[in-house]
């Protein structure tokens, strides 16, 4: 079942893995997010995200680097 990534409620991509972040404290996907006119800061940092999950909408966030807590500050929270 193909899990859909949407811009400000606009199909842009396909979350093609999924797993519990432990040191993130929550769920991480990776996928992919594409636009004709290019993606970039701007196109990921000026939109909210959601993943589409059978029909269920969940709230997300885009990152451009993989999001990283190397003093584990969540985990100790």
């Amino acid at each position: 079942m193909p899990v859909s990534g949407l811009r400000d409620g606009k199909p842009v991509g396909d979350l093609k893995s999924a797993s519990y972040g432990h040191t993130l404290g929550g769920a991480v996907g990776l996928g992919y997010v594409s636009d004709a006119g290019g993606v970039g800061k701007a196109f990921i940092e000026g939109a909210s995200y959601e993943i589409d999950i059978a029909g269920e909408r969940v709230p997300a966030k885009a990152y451009l680097r993989t999001p990283y807590d190397p003093k584990l500050e969540r985990v100790r929270a």
